[in-house]
Parts: structure tokens; sequence; C-alpha cells
């Protein structure tokens, strides 16, 4: 068993301090394709180091690896640094090396940041199953292209049901971006009792609530944002504070609280004085495993 086994090994049962040292060791010994990788991963996943596993998946890529993990590995370090461009060139190299949903995924990301719609669509369609979070990326870049029929045909295929789901209220959120009212209000309520509320879907249910003409709901839902923030309040002053929760924490977070009980309070005016809610729109990474060797995932070690 080489250095490298003995590392995953140590992973795979929980001693993260002896399996850091052998990863080290095995970089020690040999700056090659799989040490260097491997601690990589280690430093962003376990270390949280995210500059120094940029180093070192860097020098990796330099090597240039039969293998598309540390070409992976680098490209979400980069878009997780926000890095677009520098990502989108070692991704793109990723997936000439080998295509994956992850790599298309990201890379999708930082054509999105740096304004290629176009390609984004693409990319995002590649890495994407029938209603996910990528899915849903792509049909947001449908929207905002202009290609509003197939946006609206590939979100009415969006099932509950399917793996990976990517929730009502980002479905609900694209119907109304597509003025699509009525299904927009049928997927908010669907979320109403399982969600957080939180003002950045609420105010868009109660846009999509007036639009529809339903008042008397848009009504119910504003009084009943207002008494649960309320109760939140209440509950954050009565709470204890100590080393972890001190005075500072308490009134920056009260005070958070109460913003946004004001703007529950204003909001149903101000929609119907014309404010339109706005849509917030965060992309999301795509992560798996890239180390050589692993046992759990079944990846064999580098041969180069």
């Amino acid at each position: 068993m080489n250095t490298n086994q003995k590392a995953i090994e140590y992973l795979e049962n929980n001693d993260y301090d002896a399996a850091l040292a052998l990863f080290q060791k095995a970089l020690n010994d040999s700056r090659d394709v799989e040490s260097l990788t491997n601690l990589a991963w280690i430093y962003y996943h376990e270390e949280g180091d995210i500059e120094a596993a940029i180093e070192l998946a860097q020098e990796a890529v330099a090597l240039k690896p039969t293998s598309h993990f540390p070409y992976s590995l680098l490209g979400e370090l980069l878009v997780q640094m926000e890095r677009w461009e520098e990502a989108a060139v070692v991704l793109s190299d990723s997936i000439a090396v080998e295509p994956s949903k992850e790599a298309y995924n990201n890379l999708a990301i930082a054509k999105y940041h740096l304004g290629e719609l176009d390609q984004a669509t693409a990319l995002f369609l590649k890495s994407a199953g029938p209603s996910d979070y990528a899915m849903y990326s792509h049909v947001h870049c449908l929207i905002q292209l202009g290609h509003t029929i197939e946006a609206k045909h590939k979100l009415d295929a969006f099932l509950e049901s399917d793996d990976d789901f990517v929730g009502e209220v980002h479905v609900a959120e694209l119907y109304l971006e597509l003025a699509c009212f009525s299904e927009a209000v049928h997927w908010f309520e669907k979320s109403w009792d399982t969600y957080y509320k939180s003002p950045d879907w609420v105010c868009r249910y109660i846009y999509a609530l007036v639009q529809t003409n339903a008042m008397e709901r848009a009504v119910e839902i504003e009084a009943e944002c207002i008494r649960l923030k309320q109760g939140d309040i209440e509950e954050a002053q009565a709470e204890d504070c100590d080393e972890n929760w001190t005075e500072s924490d308490k009134e920056a977070y009260v005070t958070r609280l109460q913003m946004e009980k004001k703007e529950y309070e204003h909001i149903l005016e101000q929609i119907v004085s014309g404010f339109v809610p706005p849509f917030k729109f965060t992309t999301s990474l795509s992560s798996k495993c890239y180390l050589f060797g692993c046992s759990r995932h079944a990846h064999p070690e580098y041969k180069g």
C-alpha cells in the first residue's frame, strides 16, 4: 500500500490529521499529478484554504494530465473565487479531456457571469436533469434571451417527483418572470407551509397575487408575515447572550428582523403603486470528489 492509499484509508476512517500528514508526505516524495491534486482537494474541502488549493491545482494542470480531475478541481476553485475568465479556460480544457456534468455546469456559470448567455444556456442544458437547478438555470437563461415559448414549455415539464427537484419557489419565480401569474401563484402556494418565509420570495408571491386580483389572499399573506416576524423579534430579544451569541450579534439580528418586518408592512402598498419586487437569481456551483485512489467512489490512482 503506497502513501496515497494509506492517506485515503485514514481519511475514510475519519483520522483526518493522519490523512493530511500522509497527503503532505506524498507531495514531498513526488510533486506529481496525483499528489498535487489530492492535497489540493484536501486543502479545499477539509482546510478551507482555497488559495493554497489553487496553487497546487495549477501546478498539477501545468503537467498536462490525461485525467480531467485536476482541471475540474481547478475550474471549480476558480469559479468559487469568481475568477470567471480563468475558470472558463480551465473548464473548457477539462471537458476536452473528458466531459462531465460538473464541468459543464461550472463552465456555464463562468459564461453566465461573463455575459455570454447563449453559451451559458447550452452548457446548463448539457449538465441538467429534468427538474434540477441546472435546468432551472437553463430556463432562466432562455427567458433572458427572449426565448419565452421554449422556456415555458420546459418549465411546464418540471415535476416535484423528479430526482433533485429544484423546489416550488424556484419554479414559481420563473413563471413570474414569464408573466404567467396564475401558475406562479399555484407554485408559491404549494411552498407556503414548507419554505422559510423570507421577503425576497414572499414579496414576489404577493405581487403575483395582486396581478391575479387575489387581493384578499395578498392581505392575508402580508398580515401573516408581519405577525411571524414580530414573533421572531420578540423571541430574539428574549434570548440570553453568551460568548457565541453576543449582545452585538443579537442587536444586528434584531435590526435585520425589524427591517424585514418593515418591508412586509409596506410591500402591498408599494406593489399596488407599481413596484415590482426584483428577481434574485444565483448560480449554483457543482462539485464532486476528485481524489485519485478514492475507494468510496472507486477512483483509480493516476496513471499518466
